[in-house]
């Protein structure tokens, strides 16, 4: 990125609210990291101390320091998977791509992290790539399943499990049903939501399958970016006082029929979210 247009960022995001944080998105959206000479620039045009614009930049978990891989590889150690050997996986995955957490393989291909918490903790050992998860796993299938990757195979069936389930969600303002009976993804109708992100709108369809991150989109969304996702009958936005455990973007709700809600992460690219199938807390 040449400084020109890191100044041309920095003088479109100004006025923004959180304007250092959406700049810092942009960069990484272009680059996948956040280079060391990029964040100086950012430092000197907006007037703050390099040190604040580091301590942004690692304080929120989306943004990376180092280039990525192609495909990141989260293994989660939280409690509910650590109990389940979790440890191990994460052993086997160091040896078979021959690097440690937060390092990508000399390749560019994958990028290797270790997570607390995945939302799925009943399905433990829980690994994610590039948004598939993949539960229960075992030291045998490591190799397999960065296999899949390697050959470009990321079409990946969802395995039948009772405790992976199909959700069916309603918009949290006018109560209409957001499900897509017209459209199936994982095999169930998918949840059709309209998003908006800079000067861009469109379509997107999310899986049912609560632990399925499949999306289908009208147009490409740019990873890292926060979009605004709005009811396709009221037009209302779908806003919640939450914030994400894992990034701190705005959380986006949507009512369970039969009691409950459910909130996923508005940045693209991020894991975060919470189903609370005992009450709504909006």
């Amino acid at each position: 990125m040449r400084t020109t247009d890191v100044i041309d960022l920095v003088t479109k995001h100004r006025n923004d609210r959180g304007g250092l944080v959406t700049i810092l998105e942009d960069i990484q959206s272009k680059y996948g990291y956040l280079p060391e000479n990029v964040l100086r620039i950012v430092a000197t045009e907006t007037g703050q101390s390099l040190v604040d614009v580091y301590g942004v930049a690692t304080f929120y978990k989306s943004f990376s320091l180092k280039p990525r891989g192609n495909h990141l590889c989260s293994v989660c150690l939280g409690t509910a998977c650590h109990v389940r050997n979790a440890d191990q996986i994460a052993a086997e995955f160091i040896k078979q791509l021959g690097i440690q957490p937060k390092e990508t393989t000399p390749d560019r291909e994958f990028t290797l992290d270790t997570v607390n918490c995945l939302g799925a903790c009943a399905l433990g050992p829980i690994v994610v790539i590039d948004g598939h998860y993949f539960s229960q796993v075992k030291k045998a299938d490591v190799k397999k399943i960065l296999d899949q990757f390697r050959t470009g195979r990321e079409a990946l069936e969802v395995k039948a499990d009772q405790r992976i389930f199909p959700v069916e969600v309603n918009c949290p303002r006018c109560n209409h049903s957001l499900m897509d009976s017209t459209s199936y993804i994982d095999g169930y109708p998918s949840i059709r939501v309209t998003v908006s992100f800079g000067n861009t709108h469109a379509w997107l369809r999310l899986s049912s399958l609560y632990g399925s991150y499949s999306v289908e989109h009208e147009t490409e969304i740019p990873f890292e970016t926060i979009i605004h996702i709005f009811c396709p009958h009221c037009h209302a936005e779908l806003t919640s006082a939450t914030v994400c455990p894992d990034c701190g973007a705005p959380m986006v709700p949507m009512i369970v029929v039969g009691g409950g809600m459910v909130q996923i992460c508005s940045r693209r690219g991020c894991k975060g979210h919470m189903l609370d199938l005992n009450g709504v807390n909006f």
